[in-house]
């Protein structure tokens, strides 16, 4: 398991600040991001993936994602978790693979008594970069310079993660957030000059 840490943390017992947990399901990567909110300034904590594909047999991935997120849950103890949801594609046994990586992943959060959010890639992208048709370079770019933080091209995996649980907190009544639609990045620009550095 690869991790991108950022600063040194301490839980917090403060009713402002709470952490959510994103996180984008796979069968051979599992991303992850850790985003501490206080007074609505988003924090990194830690951003990294969990690599399943020396994992042969499907049952033993499922085994791990459901031991690591709940790992994750123990260490940084988040309120919330934001779960990408999985994208229709051609093939129905990876669309299997991928929805059994998420339910397994949901049942971690949910056995913690973590509160759990599910979002559409594109409602992710549109959250974040005001465009729901957005590159995951795009998504990566954005979110580097909403917080500040250099990407590793090793965790351009986690960065969908990160996406979603940046995403929950735009949802969640931040200033940013709500359903309003941007026609591309000038008018979301616009709108939103606090979100470029």
């Amino acid at each position: 398991m690869l991790f991108l840490r950022f600063n040194r943390y301490t839980l917090s017992d403060k009713k402002d600040t709470h952490r959510i947990l994103g996180i984008d399901p796979g069968t051979n990567i599992l991303g992850f991001a850790i985003i501490e909110v206080e007074k609505k300034q988003i924090k990194l904590l830690e951003l990294g993936v969990v690599h399943l594909s020396k994992l042969g047999d499907h049952a033993q991935k499922l085994k791990k994602i459901f031991e690591r997120v709940q790992t994750i849950i123990d260490v940084y103890d988040p309120s919330h978790m934001a779960i990408e949801a999985p994208f229709f594609g051609k093939n129905p046994q990876s669309m299997l693979k991928l929805g059994r990586a998420q339910g397994v992943a949901m049942a971690a959060a949910i056995t913690k008594g973590v509160e759990l959010t599910e979002y559409s890639p594109k409602k992710i992208k549109q959250s974040v970069t005001g465009n729901g048709n957005a590159s995951k370079e795009q998504v990566a770019a954005m979110l580097c310079q909403i917080l500040s933080f250099k990407l590793d091209g090793h965790y351009l995996d986690a960065t969908d993660a990160l996406g979603a649980a940046v995403c929950h907190h735009y949802q969640a009544g931040s200033p940013f957030g709500g359903s309003k639609k941007y026609s591309g990045w000038g008018s979301f620009i616009k709108d939103n000059p606090g979100r470029i550095k």
